[in-house]
């Protein structure tokens, strides 16, 4: 029961991890950083959660340069 709780925790952080990862392969390939882009996106409120973001880096490279390019206007 003990490793089950601690473990579910630590699930949690290594996705989130995963997630902030994907993206910011995704942001630097299109010349932006993470933290510029997390910046921007929350400056305007417009940050959906980072495990939408990362499917969509991955799944949809278009459309993940589509919303930098609109964000950023880079």
């Amino acid at each position: 029961l003990v490793s089950a709780h601690r473990d579910r925790g630590k699930r949690k952080r290594d996705l989130r991890r995963l997630w902030i990862t994907r993206i910011n392969a995704a942001a630097r390939a299109n010349g932006v950083s993470y933290n510029r882009f997390i910046q921007y996106l929350y400056k305007r409120q417009l940050l959906p959660n980072r495990k939408t973001l990362a499917q969509i880096a991955v799944l949809d490279s278009n459309c993940f340069s589509t919303i930098l390019k609109k964000e950023l206007i880079v």
